[in-house]
């Protein structure tokens, strides 16, 4: 079989399940990662025989997709804030808000500081590795309950080549006595399980559930805890980050209501959503 002829039968297999854009770039991302080619090789090389072992490769990752699940999990990892990040069941895959949440952390940091940052449920490490790889100066600390998500994020602290301190711990429980920080940036849960419905298949069936939702009668449970320990372990003038749910934005402020804290901000993302806030400790 030859490469066009692989990717018509790619093309035939998942029409009609998902846009035909959207079948174009997961084509594209499974030749970069499984045949190193460039999407400007594909056409080139579009009469390039398929061995055996590859078209039974697609084979599978068409079945994967037509059970919905994320292309990310399939090749195993995802494209991130400019670096490859290990992903699986055992953590969210990164999204573009994320990376929106660390500009903005960027843009009010030196990197020439010394600082000491905590990530709040690292997942992937996805937000404590981008800014220990910007920020060279700073002291980074990861913190997840899950075992698996600590495993992988540590891996993508040695493939990113940075030095991260990781805490194995809930927020929910955690306390320490000797360690203060300069920044504290989290990503907690915060999709309330009412809100279920309004997600996709690739998500609901298949990302841990354990680091999206919350109970309804109490979505801010992390923030609470977050804000918490912040009054304990974040140094004056120290900053705090959240990614928030768009529909909470006020209520999640209104936990800074506390004389504790000064210049809170809400940020929109790309699509003009309320999806990031900042406060800062007296």
């Amino acid at each position: 079989m030859q490469l066009k002829s692989l990717q018509n039968f790619f093309n035939n297999g998942l029409m009609g399940y998902y846009p035909n854009e959207e079948i174009d770039t997961f084509f594209y991302r499974i030749c970069s990662m499984h045949l190193k080619l460039k999407r400007i090789d594909i056409s080139i090389k579009s009469e390039m025989i398929i061995t055996n072992h590859t078209f039974e490769y697609f084979q599978m990752v068409i079945e994967r997709l037509l059970n919905y699940e994320p292309i990310q999990y399939i090749l195993g990892s995802t494209l991130f804030f400019g670096s490859d990040f290990i992903v699986n069941k055992e953590v969210l895959i990164p999204r573009p808000e994320t990376e929106e949440l660390i500009s903005w952390v960027l843009e009010q940091l030196d990197p020439d500081k010394s600082i000491k940052i905590l990530d709040v449920g690292t997942g992937s490490g996805c937000i404590a590795i981008s800014l220990a790889k910007q920020l060279p100066r700073a002291d980074v600390h990861a913190m997840d309950i899950c075992l698996g998500a600590l495993s992988i994020a540590k891996k993508n602290a040695e493939a990113n080549d940075v030095v991260i301190q990781f805490i194995e711990a809930s927020i929910l429980n955690w306390e320490s006595q000797d360690l203060f920080f300069d920044v504290i940036v989290s990503n907690p849960p915060y999709v309330r399980k009412s809100e279920k419905e309004m997600m996709s298949p690739n998500v609901l069936n298949h990302e841990p559930h354990l680091a999206l939702f919350v109970e309804n009668n109490n979505p801010l449970l992390f923030y609470k805890a977050i804000v918490e320990m912040s009054k304990r372990n974040l140094t004056s003038q120290g900053l705090i980050y959240f990614e928030i749910n768009e529909y909470l934005s006020e209520e999640t402020k209104s936990l800074f209501s506390s004389t504790c804290f000064e210049t809170i901000q809400i940020k929109t993302d790309i699509f003009s959503k309320n999806r990031m806030l900042c406060a800062r400790k007296r």
